[in-house]
């Protein structure tokens, strides 16, 4: 999947505010022009994060409906020390964001 095709699939979930802050960008536009293909794209750092993002968003929204999963990605998660995915994913955690999402989606979250 191409960077631009991961974006949209971000930017309808999540909004393009969300995506760029997750993403590490200042620019709160910075993923609209991502996804229509305008300018630079985002650096790899950056595309390191939207894959992780768009693989935990699928996840999460697979087996809880999109609502549920913007709501996960805002919310303190207690599996990232009461940080939100969003911040974590910026702070380069995939793999505490990964086993977080695992978490929701298997019901192992105990409490």
């Amino acid at each position: 999947m191409s960077i631009r095709e991961t974006v949209r699939e971000l930017n309808a979930g999540l909004g393009p505010t969300l995506v760029a802050a997750l993403s590490g960008s200042r620019d709160r536009r910075a993923s609209i022009g991502w996804e229509a293909g305008e300018g630079p794209g985002p650096d790899e750092a950056s595309s390191e994060r939207l894959r992780c993002a768009l693989a935990q968003w699928k996840a999460v929204e697979a087996a809880e409906g999109a609502d549920v999963a913007r709501m996960w990605f805002l919310g303190s998660n207690p599996w990232l020390g009461e940080d939100s995915p969003i911040n974590a994913i910026r702070e380069g955690w995939f793999g505490e964001v990964a086993i977080a999402a695992q978490a929701l989606v298997q019901d192992a979250f105990s409490g």
